[in-house]
């Protein structure tokens, strides 16, 4: 069976069946049949011949089958329209009303956080919310890349922060690889694509001394260059927990806090 999804701004695609779908995600966690069976109280070959297409499954058996698969809120709705249902979970814009709240929350939060930066993305980096002290990280960036700004192309184009990045080696490695983790998780075009424009930017004419012993620090410092001092930052993520919309599960907050006695000071400052 063949079906097809659209899901907000995502293109339409053809979907396969959900068999070879559930296959995939299988393969990817790299559990066998039996493996899954006894998770989900089925049998292996019961997962057999929903896999091959001789068994379709019930909409209960999907979603329980993907909960173990541990699937993408937005993957889980095209497990169930490749099965013959209709998708469980809504993809709304934070400008709709049943968000409202969401977003209101969303903005207190990172303006809880200044004077350090704080900013919301969704599943494609896109910034749909940011706090004033975003604009420190964003100084001397190209005016095209802020009129839809894009954290991926902000930090690592040319135009970009990447000039002022003064490990900005160490950096793009561990911005590429935390974009390769997510795609392992995930069917998502558009991240594949953005993940494969950012990769090949050229880097800049000075990146920084790669040599820096940064054992000392906690975390991957982000050091940026400012004003003619070097400003130390660690980044955390935070995700919602069991989210029931799809706009709300790609939704990421990362704060910005200071790594050294320095960079806490000037900030206070």
């Amino acid at each position: 069976m063949t079906g097809f999804a659209r899901y907000g701004r995502h293109m339409t695609v053809a979907l396969p069946g959900v068999g070879p779908l559930l296959r995939e995600w299988r393969n990817r966690r790299r559990l066998s049949q039996l493996d899954l069976a006894l998770a989900a109280d089925s049998s292996a070959r019961h997962i057999s011949f929903v896999e091959t297409g001789r068994s379709r499954p019930s909409r209960d058996m999907v979603l329980r089958l993907a909960d173990h698969l541990e699937v993408p809120v937005r993957d889980r709705n095209a497990l169930l329209v490749a099965a013959g249902y209709a998708p469980q979970f809504p993809e709304r814009s934070l400008a709709d009303a049943p968000l409202h709240e969401v977003r209101g929350g969303l903005e207190r939060l990172v303006t809880a956080h200044e004077p350090f930066p704080a900013l919301v993305v969704n599943g494609t980096y896109d910034v749909v919310v940011a706090n004033r002290g975003v604009q420190l990280l964003l100084s001397g960036v190209a005016h095209d890349l802020m009129e839809r700004p894009n954290a991926m192309r902000l930090t690592l184009h040319p135009h970009g922060m990447a000039s002022r990045i003064r490990n900005y080696g160490q950096w793009r490695s561990h911005l590429l690889h935390q974009m390769q983790r997510q795609l392992a998780l995930t069917r998502s075009a558009p991240l594949r694509a953005l993940y494969d424009e950012v990769a090949a930017y050229p880097p800049p004419d000075d990146c920084g001394d790669e040599s820096a012993d940064l054992t000392a620090s906690p975390a991957l410092p982000l050091l940026l260059e400012h004003d003619g001092r070097t400003l130390a930052f660690v980044s955390v993520i935070a995700t919602f927990n069991t989210p029931m919309d799809v706009t709300v599960s790609e939704l990421a907050l990362e704060t910005f806090l200071p790594a050294d006695a320095a960079t806490a000071a000037y900030l206070a400052g």
